[in-house]
């Protein structure tokens, strides 16, 4: 059986990643990875439905707070630890499956779908949990309004991905050269990391804002910062675990206010996607226009 050291395990990493993955997960599931590919026979799929079942005890603890009174704090910390302990494992399937050379199609798949379903569980058991907890209607407004923000944000990834490819492709078609690699791909999944235009290096950036994306992207961070897992993570984490600030202060549930700030930012990330997208199908267009006559 091969020995898998951590530096094994660190070639798997993305190139590129969000910022909650890189500082808050990575460390840890690294680590957990080593001891599980040397000590275990656990396959990606079982470790994705471990996340599953870690995601559905999370939303459980997120629920019990309209039953639980005061103690209803210790309740939405523990369903914060639970959820961050479930996104760990998710981070390790992948990274298991590409280190054993087990991963497969259908087990992306199951993955995305599990995914979606544990925050959709989680988040919904939250402020519904809360709006039973405290009688507020804010929290049933919040909950189609999140939904649609996360709906948003996968969708919108799939597009804007589509979009670049096929912008690569009218280029490539002219220039009689093979079609390019698709847009998005394992390291940058939803093309977040892309700054230039298709067969076009964009103008480069300069100030402040260029050291601040080199040093980003030499800690393997995309400048995208507010992506969909740091929504997820606010959301499910952060906002529940601020019960512990509310305890020690007058404040009222913290709850609400990352909600409305999560979601104003990924709406602000969101836009300015489209911004460059907009950009490069600009320049691309403008490239093709010799060669089509118009």
């Amino acid at each position: 059986m091969p020995r898998f050291t951590l530096d094994h395990v660190k070639e798997t990493y993305k190139a590129r990643d969000a910022w909650w993955t890189v500082f808050l997960v990575d460390p840890l599931a690294g680590r957990l990875v080593v001891w599980t590919a040397n000590r275990t026979s656990l396959t990606p799929n079982q470790l994705t439905l471990g996340a599953g079942l870690l995601g559905l005890f999370s939303a459980v603890c997120f629920a019990v707070p309209a039953w639980a009174g005061a103690a209803g704090w210790a309740w939405l910390l523990a369903g914060a630890l639970l959820f961050h302990l479930s996104f760990v494992l998710d981070c390790m399937d992948g990274k298991i499956a590409r280190l054993k050379g087990t991963g497969s199609i259908f087990g992306a798949w199951v993955d995305f779908v599990f995914d979606r379903i544990r925050f959709f569980g989680c988040v919904m058991a939250l402020l519904v949990g809360q709006w039973a907890a405290t009688g507020s209607t804010a929290y049933l407004i919040a909950a189609p309004v999140v939904v649609f923000f996360d709906l948003l944000r996968y969708l919108n990834a799939s597009q804007v991905a589509k979009t670049r490819r096929a912008l690569k492709r009218a280029l490539a078609e002219v220039a009689g050269e093979p079609e390019p690699v698709r847009a998005g791909t394992e390291d940058d999944p939803e093309g977040e990391g892309a700054e230039e235009a298709p067969g076009e290096a964009a103008p480069a950036p300069r100030g402040l804002y260029a050291k601040v994306r080199a040093s980003l992207l030499r800690h393997r961070v995309r400048p995208h910062l507010f992506s969909g897992i740091e929504f997820e993570m606010f959301l499910c984490i952060v906002a529940p675990a601020s019960a512990l600030v509310s305890l020690a202060t007058p404040l009222d549930s913290l709850i609400l206010p990352i909600a409305v700030l999560s979601c104003a930012a990924l709406g602000f990330f969101e836009a300015v996607l489209v911004g460059r997208l907009w950009k490069e199908s600009r320049r691309v267009q403008a490239r093709l226009r010799p060669a089509d006559g118009r």
